[in-house]
């Protein structure tokens, strides 16, 4: 069974940071691209920032500069590293797994709050 289980929200100051992790499991680590993304209240989701299975990465405008997305193979987790946080990145945060056939499978999300 495919889990994606995220952790690392919470609440922060304006210019804070916060580590988000996502732990995927259920034997597809190899055969999927993963991102992070957000979904802000009253707003649809939206990408943040992707990972290949080569390693590949890519964060949208919004954040770049900021955010860095990475992952640990050895221990199925992607990152995304948020630095210099804004008002305008809290969000639900969710973390997703793509594969090849463009199946998505997603986590239950974590919450991020900026605010002073």
């Amino acid at each position: 069974q495919v889990q994606l289980v995220e952790s690392g929200g919470g609440l922060v100051q304006p210019g804070g940071s916060l580590r988000l992790s996502c732990t995927v499991s259920g034997n597809i680590w190899a055969f999927v691209d993963l991102a992070w993304y957000r979904q802000a209240p009253g707003k649809q989701r939206e990408l943040v920032a992707t990972i290949t299975k080569r390693g590949d990465t890519n964060v949208v405008d919004a954040v770049k500069g900021r955010f860095i997305i990475s992952r640990d193979t050895a221990k199925d987790t992607v990152f995304l590293q948020m630095n210099s946080l804004e008002p305008a990145d809290t969000a639900v945060y969710y973390c997703n797994a793509r594969t090849i056939y463009s199946r998505d499978f997603w986590g239950q999300g974590t919450q991020v709050i900026v605010s002073s």
